[in-house]
């Protein structure tokens, strides 16, 4: 794997990313820290392997001591999962944590005000 191939995969991650999550960034590391909790730790870490192996690409004999297969497995599991990354579904997903909060603070509130009616003799 040379320092193109590995310039042109990483372009493709990031354009599925900015796809999927709508990060703009130039390198996958910024990128990867845009998107934070959103995704898995591993694939943190499968980004930290290919920004290690981008870091090598400057010199020559250092290339010689990357682990192609390990980077190349890297690349393979953040675009598999990137893949299954559903916007409609996250969006959907969103609302609905939204409108959980929304319904659960109202009842408590509800509550709470019944039991200082109650307390006070109005009811």
């Amino acid at each position: 794997m040379d320092a193109q191939t590995l310039d042109r995969k990483t372009d493709e991650v990031l354009l599925l990313a900015k796809a999927k999550f709508g990060v703009r960034s130039k390198s996958l590391d910024k990128a990867m820290k845009k998107i934070g909790r959103r995704v898995p730790n591993w694939l943190h870490k499968e980004a930290a392997v290919i920004a290690d192996a981008r870091g090598l690409t400057g010199h020559p004999k250092l290339m010689m001591q990357m682990d192609h297969v390990r980077v190349q497995r890297a690349f393979d599991s953040i675009k598999a999962h990137l893949e299954t990354v559903d916007r409609r579904e996250r969006r959907i997903d969103r609302i609905l944590d939204v409108l959980g909060s929304v319904s659960f603070n109202l009842i408590v509130l509800t509550a709470l005000v019944i039991l200082f009616l109650r307390w006070r003799g109005f009811i």
